[in-house]
């Protein structure tokens, strides 16, 4: 393969990480009967962030660069969140 294809491939594989997100929201809403945002939203949007960015950074797409490194900002912060508050709910329990 060569090298672009494989920048193409993981591209796409970051495209479909960043998709995947979606689809486990919603099935996990749907199971609730409720709007909710599972944890493995956080992590699908972290992966497909980053490997979204690997490609835009090999990219030299600017626009590409910030979108995607200011989502990853956003992505890891609510994991940081999730896991303050989960000695509370312990706690709690």
């Amino acid at each position: 393969m060569s090298q672009s294809g494989l920048w193409l491939t993981i591209g796409f594989l970051g495209q479909a990480l960043f998709s995947a997100r979606f689809l486990v929201q919603w099935l996990a809403s749907e199971r609730a009967g409720r709007s909710v945002i599972p944890l493995a939203f956080w992590f699908l949007s972290l992966a497909g962030g980053a490997t979204l960015l690997a490609y835009a950074l090999y990219r030299r797409d600017p626009v590409f660069v910030l979108g995607q490194g200011a989502g990853l900002i956003i992505y890891l912060r609510n994991l940081m969140l999730i896991r303050r508050e989960a000695p509370r709910r312990e706690s709690t329990a």
